[in-house]
């Protein structure tokens, strides 16, 4: 069997300790294919490409197994503060 949903929580909590995690499985629940949206402080000053690298590290047990990982979002709190601001305004417009 694959990876759960939850073990993906579980180790991207523990390691990037997010402020806002979520995950979908998308692989119809075989367990492997997520799509990932994540905010951490320890994107701070880091690049997209840095920030996709350090969900990967964090997941690289479970990568053995995952067959598709998209991450839709890999942001800062202020930048998810930011786009969450800009959401609202253009919704209400």
């Amino acid at each position: 069997m694959g990876v759960t949903k939850e073990q993906v929580e579980s180790t991207l909590k523990s390691k990037l300790n997010p402020s806002h995690l979520e995950i979908i499985d998308t692989s119809g629940g075989c367990g492997a294919s997520f799509a990932i949206e994540i905010v951490s402080e320890q994107f701070e000053g880091k690049r997209l490409l840095e920030r996709h690298r350090l969900v990967n590290a964090a997941l690289e047990e479970e990568m053995k197994e995952i067959h598709a990982l998209s991450i839709k979002k890999a942001v800062t709190p202020g930048q998810w503060k930011q786009q969450l601001e800009s959401e609202k305004s253009t919704s209400a417009a």
